[in-house]
């Protein structure tokens, strides 16, 4: 075994899931992994300013295609899906999907996203916005208008704890600044099962977006990063990723 480690830089919704993928990896291999946890943006434009990771797990394709264009990576492979979701409190009156939207439009409804450009949560969350545009014109104006961005706009610090980017939403709808939040199901829903007024909406299916994720591998890193990409992508890696909450990309359909 060799005692080699790599860098890898991981959107801050992998971080419940990825010290156990890493810890696996480790011990099959004996190599380490360092990360560092951020919106997939701002670890991008760490990147492009200079940053040299080994490897990049985004929150969607397009930041790690934006490194790619521009010959500090290689092209980014898809590895795992998440889901968007609205976490509503009990106050905002959602009675499930259906309604899901008129609460949302609703002037007295304050709704939470993350910040789109420097978070994918927050460009899914606008995605979701053009979406309800096509059934009521004129709700992205409205939308776009009210929603608070709430979190994704700074990196966590390194030793923040893996419930470090969904605290400030719960103290946000606790508080009354946020009736309803919208983002990744796979931190939303513990959230919500420790919160008795917390309930979380699937998202109606002419609402429903993305979120895919990717990887790129940096150019001139260590050659022992592509081992940890394929690891992701292998069964065991894949495996952990759904016990987490993502859709598997590489896994048998469950039946």
């Amino acid at each position: 075994m060799t005692t080699d480690r790599i860098t890898v830089y991981a959107a801050g919704s992998l971080r419940v899931v990825l010290p156990a993928v890493a810890a696996a990896f480790t011990a099959a291999t004996g190599i380490a992994v360092d990360t560092r946890y951020g919106p997939a943006g701002l670890l991008r434009e760490r990147i492009e300013a200079g940053d040299r990771p080994d490897l990049f797990l985004s929150a969607d394709l397009g930041h790690p295609a934006r490194l790619a264009a521009a010959g500090l990576a290689g092209p980014p492979v898809l590895f795992a899906r998440n889901a968007m979701v609205a976490l509503a409190h009990r106050r905002a009156g959602v009675a499930g999907s259906a309604d899901l939207l008129d609460r949302m439009l609703d002037p007295a409804i304050r709704l939470g996203t993350s910040t789109p450009l420097k978070d994918p949560s927050g460009d899914y969350a606008w995605a979701i916005f053009r979406r309800a545009d096509r059934l009521r014109p004129g709700a992205f104006e409205t939308l776009d208008a009210k929603a608070l961005k709430l979190v994704g706009g700074s990196e966590p610090p390194p030793d923040a704890p893996v419930t470090a980017p969904y605290s400030p939403i719960a103290k946000a709808l606790a508080e009354g600044e946020a009736d309803i939040f919208l983002g990744y199901a796979t931190g939303l829903r513990p959230l919500a099962a420790g919160h008795a007024d917390l309930a979380v909406i699937d998202l109606p299916a002419e609402l429903t977006v993305g979120p895919e994720y990717g990887l790129a591998l940096l150019a001139g890193g260590s050659p022992d990063a592509a081992r940890f990409a394929l690891f992701l992508l292998s069964l065991d890696g894949q495996m952990l990723l759904r016990q987490a909450g993502f859709a598997a990309v590489a896994l048998p359909a469950e039946g």
